[in-house]
């Protein structure tokens, strides 16, 4: 590669360590691999297929030879193909000859050569090669970055399950919870859409030109060509067979895919700018680490420098895998060229998301809780029991006790405990409901926060 500093997109330069595990899938020597794989499985799957006698199946040796081609694609191999396309101009017809090239000396495979992409149009080999650059993309770096990142939140919900919190509602005080709920809402919320990632169906077809069998049926009139392709979709690739086409697979799936991601780079967006204020209001510190410098100008500030990264690559992300999921389900009448120049950015998406997780989850190993703020809050905000002390007055039938409470508390500074206790003792509810009321304070005051964060 060129030198890093001379690169383009901060992707391949100042990042590019952070998304290397990308680089085999959505570069394109990536493509290239896939193409390969759907190229050869075909071919595979034509050999198996009694009704071609014209193909006749291989040993096992040809076949793994075929295996070891597809296994072992290189970069030198990738090279080898960019440079026949410079005379094809046709990237997917590259391919094709230089597997061609590549099994000259296989005699099994050369006896059937114009059988590498029999009746496939292009788009047969490209929709299957990138649904499984993205399936790929998804099992081998999306669930387990996203399973690192809700790990680490599940931890820090049950660990601060108990640790009392006063709330902001318009960002004002209101009723207090704890800090492991409110991280453990943040998991519940990942959870759900890590769930629909791990549930994605990732389609593809391989039915022609315009997704009737049109070559198939002409050559091979006796074939069941629907059954036959399913099976190599399914069975051989492990997708989704898509049985409705017109040239192009329509790319609903990869709409799909891209909304869930982007909705959990909302959900670490949201989460992002949480913590963010708590870090400013003294929620939490943290941890310093040497040499590093936090302002060029003020030595003694430690910025949230992580979760605004975070936050920002986040972005990057969702306009990308938005415009991505907008365009690519449209397509001129059977197909136009649009879709194949947007598939290139797949990669730019993955890639700005798992900036943005890595980002996130580097910022939540630095923080250090500092309860004495969490405590200092509550203790400074006694009016947060206006609403059960109302609430109790609501059930013992006591006149306007909203009202009551909206006298002595709201818009008012320096209500203390003894303001309350002087206030409840004058109430007519029982002497059990009042010895309830004197009892609480605002960081008793969480109802079921604690158990529900214990539980997530």
């Amino acid at each position: 590669m060129i030198n890093p500093l001379y690169a383009l997109s901060p992707l391949d330069g100042r990042y590019a360590s952070s998304v290397a595990d990308l680089r085999p899938i959505f570069s394109e020597y990536g493509l290239m691999h896939a193409r390969v794989q759907v190229e050869l499985g075909w071919l595979k799957a034509l050999a198996a297929e009694a009704g071609i006698s014209e193909v006749p199946p291989f040993s096992p040796a040809t076949i793994a030879e075929i295996d070891r081609v597809i296994a072992e694609f290189s970069i030198a191999d990738a090279e080898a193909v960019k440079a026949i396309e410079a005379t094809t101009n046709h990237d997917v017809k590259a391919i094709e000859y230089w597997l061609k090239q590549r099994f000259a000396n296989v005699p099994e495979v050369m006896a059937v050569s114009e059988f590498i992409h029999f009746s496939c149009t292009s788009e047969d080999i490209n929709n299957l090669s990138h649904a499984l650059m993205l399936k790929q993309a998804r099992d081998e770096v999306l669930l387990p970055k996203l399973n690192e990142l809700i790990t680490v939140l599940r931890n820090l919900a049950h660990t601060h399950a108990a640790l009392p919190m006063m709330c902001r509602t318009h960002g004002q005080p209101a009723t207090p919870s704890t800090l492991g709920k409110e991280i453990a809402n943040i998991v519940a919320r990942l959870q759900r859409q890590m769930e629909s990632v791990r549930q994605q169906q990732f389609m593809g077809k391989i039915n022609g030109a315009v997704g009737n069998y049109n070559a198939h049926l002409v050559a091979y009139p006796d074939i069941d060509w629907e059954g036959h392709c399913r099976r190599f979709v399914e069975y051989n690739l492990g997708l989704t067979f898509n049985p409705y086409t017109i040239q192009i697979e329509p790319h609903d799936y990869m709409a799909e895919f891209f909304q869930t991601i982007s909705r959990i780079n909302t959900i670490l967006i949201d989460f992002n700018r949480d913590i963010w204020g708590y870090i400013s209001i003294g929620y939490f510190r943290q941890k310093v680490k040497a040499g590093e410098v936090g302002s060029s100008t003020m030595p003694h500030k430690v910025n949230p420098i992580d979760f605004e990264n975070s936050e920002g690559n986040l972005g990057m992300a969702n306009a990308v895998l938005g415009f991505l999921a907008e365009k690519l389900p449209v397509s001129r009448w059977q197909r136009d060229l649009t879709d194949s120049t947007v598939l290139r950015n797949m990669g730019t998406g993955f890639g700005y998301t798992i900036l943005g997780l890595t980002a996130h989850l580097r910022g939540l190993n630095k923080l250090e809780i500092n309860p004495a703020a969490f405590a200092a809050d509550l203790d400074a905000t006694w009016e947060l029991l206006a609403e059960p002390i109302q609430t109790v007055m609501r059930r013992y039938g006591v006149a306007n006790p909203y009202e009551q409470l909206k006298e002595l508390t709201r818009g008012k500074h320096g209500i203390t405990p003894e303001s309350l206790q002087t206030f409840i003792n004058q109430l007519a509810i029982p002497d059990t409901a009042k010895a309830q009321l004197l009892a609480l304070t605002p960081a008793l005051y969480v109802g079921k926060a604690q158990e529900l964060a214990e539980r997530i």
